[in-house]
């Protein structure tokens, strides 16, 4: 497969590129579902393609297709041909030349770690644990839907380069989770876990999804759904929040890791997936959050669903502050945008769908680093609060700025201790406003990774997957709405 992108990269030069690069991917994936006892999803897939990608005057060019084992010399020159017109065909519209910050030819292999291969354990075994985990969930009669899934993914990667790259990539993830939803009193209520829509993601094996010990939580999973349908209504109001690290996963996904992706920040996004408020004037300058408030980009952090070798235009991966002592600081860049930043190197957060997209700037593993509280203490040291958990819904306006959340579940706190659930608790802010009103994160015995396996960026639209790590965290005064 080496070979096939080699080949089209030379063939590409050849035919006038200035520079090319060629990705031969081979994909494999498998969903299943058991639903109300019952198999509901059962799909397995495999696609094996190439993309190339040529600059040719300044102005790139991309063609791809599937492709056999044993495709042909002259079938890949053609796709070469075929990405330098892309080029030629765009160049009346390009407005500035690409300039791609330097990066050694690498000539490398990585693979994730993995202690038992999914793929190679049985569909029996894995249905008996999905089945195991829905009938933790039965014994109430307003449950109404029951559901446990497990998710596999297999990415062997071919990369070359006219600047010498040969890299083979072998990345592999597994996720699974469970939900159960009652009706009663006029009320429809869903329990999930560990996180909603699917559970949780990490990079590595079968290993991943028997270390959630899905069974043992159904039935917790369960009742509180079931209470959830009589529990009132979180009401209006100013009050402390403290997020749960399966919550403000998503946080840091939609406020902070959008916010600094660098082709938004440009534009480049804005017809689709938006803008952002982070612009360059304000790098190292604006205040993010308080004092506290730390993240950090890491693209080769263990478990994470991007942790790998190098993204997908050879860029070796790394780790880099993006928030420090609550100041802004960094971005996630590509090998075309670091320039526009004084910047002489990408970070190596470009990466594709497969091979059927060219390459795009997508966060890559943002954690929130923990600090020096329990929860427990946390809880304690809280006087009028809502424990969020499990998020629900949102929303957030296309420069990033203000949101809203709903979670799956709350719990109030008064004088220091848990007063009982609360039904669809919803917060909204400001990102710079509340990430200021941190004053209490709890420390690394609370802090986990949490995957987010649908990102949805680009126009076509491209998914991507990525993990954030973080502990729960109390932020100050923020308004609830009904």
């Amino acid at each position: 497969m080496l070979t096939h992108a080699r080949r089209a990269v030379e063939s590409a030069l050849q035919a006038g590129a200035s520079y090319a690069d060629a990705r031969v991917n081979r994909l494999r994936t498998e969903e299943l579902s058991v639903r109300n006892g019952e198999l509901a999803v059962a799909i397995a897939q495999e696609e094996l393609g190439i993309g190339v990608r040529v600059l040719l005057d300044g102005c790139w060019g991309f063609a791809a297709a599937p492709i056999e084992r044993d495709a042909s010399p002259s079938e890949l020159a053609s796709l070469a041909r075929r990405a330098l017109r892309v080029a030629e065909a765009l160049a009346p519209s390009r407005r500035l030349p690409v300039r791609l910050a330097g990066e050694p030819g690498h000539v490398a292999e990585f693979a994730t770690p993995v202690r038992i291969e999914p793929f190679a354990v049985s569909l029996a075994e894995k249905l008996d644990l999905l089945r195991r985990a829905d009938e933790s969930m039965r014994g109430a009669s307003e449950t109404v839907v029951r559901e446990s899934s497990s998710s596999l993914r297999l990415e062997e990667q071919w990369q070359a380069s006219s600047e010498g790259a040969a890299i083979y990539q072998h990345l592999v993830r597994s996720g699974a989770g469970l939900s159960t939803t009652a009706a009663s009193r006029g009320q429809v209520e869903r329990r999930s876990y560990p996180a909603s829509f699917g559970g949780n993601y990490l990079s590595g094996g079968w290993e991943r999804v028997l270390a959630m010990e899905l069974p043992a939580h159904g039935a917790r999973m369960r009742d509180e759904s079931v209470a959830l349908c009589g529990a009132p209504a979180c009401p209006a109001g100013v009050r402390d929040l403290i997020l749960s690290g399966n919550q403000l996963m998503l946080q840091i996904h939609e406020s902070v890791g959008h916010a600094d992706e660098l082709d938004r920040v440009f534009g480049a996004e804005i017809d689709l997936a938006g803008g952002s408020f982070a612009t360059p004037d304000q790098l190292g300058r604006l205040r993010y959050g308080s004092p506290i408030v730390n993240l950090v980009a890491d693209s080769g952090l263990e478990g994470g669903l991007d942790t790998r070798g190098f993204d997908d235009e050879g860029v070796a991966s790394g780790a880099w502050p993006i928030v420090e002592d609550g100041i802004f600081c960094g971005y996630h860049t590509s090998r075309e945008w670091a320039g526009r930043i004084g910047e002489e190197h990408s970070r190596g957060t470009s990466r594709a769908q497969g091979w059927y997209h060219p390459p795009i700037i997508r966060i890559t593993n943002l954690s929130l680093l923990p600090g020096t509280w329990s929860l427990e203490e946390l809880i304690a040291d809280t006087e009028d609060g809502v424990l969020c958990d499990t998020v629900k819904m949102w929303s957030i306006d296309s420069k990033r700025v203000n949101f809203q959340f709903t979670t799956e579940i709350g719990w109030e706190i008064r004088g220091g201790r848990l007063a009982g659930i609360l039904r669809s608790p919803t917060y909204q802010g400001r990102t710079t406003e509340f990430w200021n009103s941190c004053d209490a994160i709890c420390d690394a015995r609370h802090w986990m990774l949490w995957g987010v396996p649908n990102c949805g960026k680009g126009n076509p639209m491209q998914v991507a997957e990525m993990s954030h790590g973080a502990a729960p965290a109390r932020f100050r005064k923020v308004n609830f709405v009904r």
